[in-house]
C-alpha cells in the first residue's frame, strides 16, 4: 500500500486496536496521536506542570526530547508507553489536547514520519492528514465504548461512563469525521468484521 490511511473516532471506539490490526494486515507502520497527548499528560503530571501553563508544558515537551517510534512513546530512551493508559491520564488528556501548541507539537511529530502508515487519533483526516487518501471515522454509542474501556481500568461502568460522556463533551471539536471519511459504527461490530471492513474497502 502507498500513501495515507486515517483512522478517526471518539475515545473507546476502537480505532487504536483496529488501526493497529490493519496496519498489521498492510504491513506498514502504525502511528497514535493519542499516544502523544497521553505522554504530554503524564509527563505533566511526572514533573508537575500546570497543564493550563501551555508554555510551560510545551517546554516541558521539547526539552524532554519526546518522540514516536511506532505504537511507543520515547523519552531520551525510556518507553513511557506502559504509563500511559490509567484514570489520572484518561482525565487530564483533553485538557492537554485543546492547548494549540500542543496539537501543533503533536502534529509535528506525526509528520515526521515518512509514509506509507496508518494514523490513528481525533482529527487524522481533517486537521494532520487531510491529504491522505484514506480516511476512516469509528463510532459506537456511549454505552459499548464505556463497557469497552471498564474491561481495560479500574473502574466501575457507570464512573467510566461518566467520565467518557464527559470527555466526548470537551473533544467536540476535534471528534467530527472529515467530509470524506467513511464511516462505521462499531456498536455491533467484533473487531475482526471492523478490520476486515477497512482492508475490503482499501482493496476496492
Amino acid at each position: 500500500m502507498r500513501g495515507i490511511v486515517t483512522i478517526d473516532g471518539p475515545s473507546a471506539s476502537g480505532k487504536s486496536t483496529v488501526a493497529r490490526r490493519v496496519a498489521e494486515a498492510l504491513g506498514v507502520p502504525y502511528l497514535s496521536s493519542g499516544l502523544l497527548y497521553r505522554a504530554a499528560a503524564y509527563l505533566a503530571l511526572r514533573h508537575g506542570v500546570d497543564p493550563e501553563d501551555e508554555q510551560a508544558l510545551l517546554a516541558l515537551l521539547e526539552g524532554k526530547g519526546v518522540r514516536l517510534e511506532a505504537d511507543r512513546v520515547l523519552q531520551n530512551g525510556e518507553d513511557l508507553t506502559p504509563f500511559l493508559h490509567t484514570p489520572e491520564v484518561d482525565r487530564l488528556v483533553s485538557q492537554v489536547a485543546r492547548k494549540e501548541g500542543v496539537r501543533a507539537w503533536v502534529n509535528a511529530r506525526l509528520k515526521e514520519v515518512p509514509p506509507p502508515f496508518v494514523a490513528e487519533g481525533r482529527d487524522m483526516g481533517t486537521a494532520v492528514f487531510p491529504q491522505a487518501p484514506h480516511k476512516f471515522y469509528l463510532t459506537a454509542r456511549p454505552e459499548v465504548r464505556a463497557r469497552r474501556r471498564a474491561k481495560e481500568r479500574p473502574q466501575a461502568f457507570e464512573e467510566v461512563l461518566r467520565e467518557l460522556l464527559a470527555r466526548d463533551e470537551k473533544d467536540r471539536r476535534q471528534s467530527a469525521p472529515a467530509p470524506d471519511a467513511l464511516v462505521i459504527d462499531t456498536s455491533e461490530m467484533g473487531l475482526e468484521e471492523v478490520v476486515a471492513r477497512i482492508l475490503e474497502h482499501l482493496r476496492d
